[in-house]
């Protein structure tokens, strides 16, 4: 019996929270911004790492994420 040696899996340029690996994939419009929603007028508000926390229509700034759209499910024991 032939045993093959132990390879960790190579992800390349992924992690684990990449969209591409399914995490937040539903609130993701493209692989660096995040989608909100608006506090004050509901707007969808697609934010990038270092913009600024504000809605561009109104000018709110408390925004909401996203729920996901991935079906939820715990096991109630």
């Amino acid at each position: 019996m032939s045993r093959e040696a132990y390879q960790v899996p190579s992800m390349g340029t992924q992690n684990a929270f990449s969209t591409d690996a399914g995490y937040g994939s539903a609130m993701a419009v493209d692989k660096s911004s995040v989608a909100y929603l608006c506090g004050e007028c509901s707007a969808r508000v697609t934010l990038k790492s270092g913009d600024q926390i504000r809605c561009k229509d109104c000018g709110h700034r408390v925004l909401y994420k996203e729920r996901t759209k991935r079906m939820v499910q715990f096991e109630a024991r």
